[in-house]
């Protein structure tokens, strides 16, 4: 409902930096790119990537497949549907009552606003299983699993109003309501007779919402630019919110990520105009819908003009202490975070990868001063207080290596790059941090196509991240990667850093897998039908959660168009792909129910057990049920606050009254490992 990454909305870089498609364009030539009849190819896409990774350890010495299961066919049904001899069972959808005294789920939305903060919250996202530690071993039967609640639908959020406006009346109460829909679950779960279930009333179990108390921390706390008159010390922040994807600290904390937060923020207060800071973040006057400003002041651009400063963060959550304040950490830099891909570097510092999602946004990452002590874990607590923020330039590099080009991390410091020390625009280092989406303007990162999930692989090292779509790229930007006068589909890059060193500032890259529809597009040397690994069979768009297994099988989530039609035809519902890195095959594992994403995933320590979030089912979208003909002066949310079955009556076949987004346990029936 307010995806503001959609068609129909202009992107806020205003840049003239390289985009990622002119790189790759003076990295190949159309004939290094292009075989007759063959598609893109395969010495780019595949080809050298299996020698690379052989020479990186991948290779295996049992001749089994690394994808054991049957691949299942697209589907527009409102299912979810799994291999053969696999099982998949709803465990936690929004509403479901939390705490002893929670409500139970109602089914007509007439919750109020406290009772919402007591259930759990609407469009599940990132998500991490932490085990419980049972006779001195991490458990693969009982843990806490800690889940984003990334936004909601107030069509099915709120009971239907006056005609034609089924929000009226519009309350205080439907805006605390929304916001307490958001944030973070922490959940305790455990099996029991072989079945996944809630531990309700767990001591464990909490709730974060958009009103919930913060912490700002690191370079940025206390900064001019982040105080209000709530907050003189500009370190005690409310609330977060559009917590996307995620993260996992080798101490064992929560990471968060705030994205689309522009979108609650908006004025009614005359002559307001964004200033530079604000366009290029995406605040503007109308916001995006939510319409939080009218009863929280908070959320007002023009009365609280500091409040967004205070979104757009790297959130640390420790999922063991219920009474701990979560930290927004402000050295990692204030963008539209996708998720936060954590690594320790050979000499014990922390890295942390992450992409903007936004189109024509950045990849950054961020290496700590100190290291990691594993035998001290309170020592830890605060080493992503300090640290260098870099941010990506993708550089053209001659053919015919492994990878397609070479690469630079770019430092964003004040004091230590020049550019940055001359640019008027930020005072001191905090304000990069603030502006980092201005910072790396400025010292000229690559505009990429929607930096989304970031995964490494556990063996080599190396890093593959979704680059979900771009649909601004115009027919002056085509180039021999891209052959296409839009990016509907997008593509996953991958890259491998200097000597294998996560520290290092120098790296090399290339393309994974274009994706793109054969079945729409079957000539193979139209660029639209995606790289050679991109069959009729296992054909998808728009990549966006990403994650490897203990066993090196690259899961890889969708969040697309699903009309089934045109550009799209023949790929159904979203989906879940699994890929082996090394025999570069992708298999379809797994299909959503009707107008939903698939998105967070994550293990027990067996790999036994996986958890996958089902995300908005029965959103509008590009829906092929859409209806043609609404009542005049109608929106289709109307329209669906009044039918809320009318798209998707999952997960409960109606009986909750609306469809609800939820999270999914995957099992294998015979105990085994997922994927094998």
């Amino acid at each position: 409902m307010f995806d503001v990454n959609d068609d129909h909305a202009a992107p806020s870089n205003p840049g003239h930096n390289d985009t990622f498609h002119d790189v790759v364009e003076r990295a190949f030539s159309r004939r290094a790119l292009l075989k007759s009849g063959a598609g893109l190819s395969a010495a780019l896409f595949l080809g050298g990537l299996s020698g690379s990774l052989s020479a990186a350890g991948l290779a295996r010495s049992a001749p089994a497949p690394l994808l054991g299961f049957a691949a299942v066919a697209a589907s527009s049904g409102d299912e979810v549907v799994v291999p053969p001899g696999y099982t998949a069972r709803v465990l936690y959808r929004w509403g479901d009552p939390l705490f002893a005294h929670s409500p139970a789920w109602r089914g007509d939305a007439g919750e109020s606003g406290a009772e919402q903060a007591l259930q759990a919250g609407d469009n599940l996202d990132g998500m991490h299983f932490f085990p419980l530690t049972v006779g001195g071993r991490p458990s693969g039967s009982e843990g806490l699993l800690v889940v984003n609640h990334e936004y909601c639908n107030y069509e099915y959020l709120f009971a239907p109003g006056g005609d034609g406006d089924y929000l009226a009346p519009w309350t205080a109460d439907k805006v605390t309501k929304a916001q307490n829909a958001h944030g973070v679950s922490v959940v305790h779960v455990k099996k029991q007779g072989g079945v996944w279930k809630v531990q309700r009333g767990s001591r464990y179990n909490r709730r974060l919402t958009g009103n919930s108390p913060m912490t700002l921390s690191g370079p940025a706390a206390g900064h001019a630019l982040l105080k209000t008159a709530a907050d003189a010390s500009g370190t005690a922040a409310r609330g977060t919110l559009n917590n996307c994807a995620n993260g996992v600290t080798p101490w064992g904390t929560y990471l968060s990520c705030e994205e689309n937060f522009n979108a609650y923020f908006a004025t009614a207060a005359a002559g307001w105009k964004p200033g530079p800071s604000e366009a290029r973040y995406g605040l503007s006057a109308a916001g995006a819908g939510y319409r939080w400003h009218e009863h929280d002041a908070r959320f007002d651009l023009a009365a609280t003009p500091n409040e967004p400063n205070r979104f757009g963060w790297v959130v640390e959550i420790d999922p063991f202490d219920p009474a701990s304040t979560p930290k927004k950490r402000t050295a990692l830099g204030r963008f539209k975070h996708e998720n936060a891909c954590v690594v320790v570097a050979a000499d014990g510092r922390v890295v942390v990868y992450m992409g903007d999602d936004e189109r024509f946004e950045y990849i950054y990452k961020f290496v700590s001063d100190g290291v990691y002590d594993p035998r001290r874990p309170a020592a830890n607590r605060d080493l992503l207080d300090r640290g260098r923020l870099y941010v990506a330039r993708f550089d053209a590099g001659a053919a015919g290596g492994d990878f397609a080009g070479s690469g630079e991390w770019l430092l964003l410091d004040k004091h230590a790059n020049a550019t940055l020390a001359a640019d008027a625009r930020f005072a001191d280092q905090a304000e990069v941090l603030i502006r980092a989406r201005q910072a790396a303007d400025a010292v000229g990162a690559t505009r990429m196509d929607r930096p989304e999930w970031i995964a490494r692989h556990p063996a080599s090292g190396e890093l593959y991240c979704t680059l979900t779509n771009n649909s601004s790229r115009t027919a002056g930007q085509v180039d021999d990667a891209n052959p296409r006068a839009a990016n509907r589909w997008g593509q996953i890059v991958r890259w491998r850093e200097a000597g294998g060193d996560h520290t290092a500032t120098r790296f090399e890259w290339d393309l994974f897998v274009l994706a793109g529809n054969p079945i729409a597009y079957p000539d193979r040397g139209d660029p639209r039908s995606g790289s050679a690994n991109v069959t009729a069979d296992n054909s998808f768009n728009s990549p966006d959660g990403l994650a490897f297994d203990a066993d090196g099988r690259l899961w890889i989530q969708t969040d697309g168009n699903f009309s089934n039609a045109g550009h799209y035809a023949g790929q159904g519902n979203n989906q879940m792909l699994c890929a082996d890195p090394a025999s570069k095959e992708i298999r379809r594992f797994l299909v959503g129910p009707s107008g939903c994403e698939i998105t967070g995933l994550s293990f027990t320590p067996d790999s036994t057990t996986m958890f996958v979030n089902i995300q908005h089912p029965g959103e509008a979208g590009e829906h092929p049920r859409k209806p043609t003909g609404l009542a005049a002066g109608q929106s289709m949310e109307d329209y669906l606050a009044r039918h809320p079955l009318a798209f998707s009556r999952w997960p409960d076949d109606g009986a909750g009254g609306r469809p609800r987004s939820a999270t999914v346990v995957i099992t294998k029936d015979d105990g085994g490992r997922i994927g094998s």
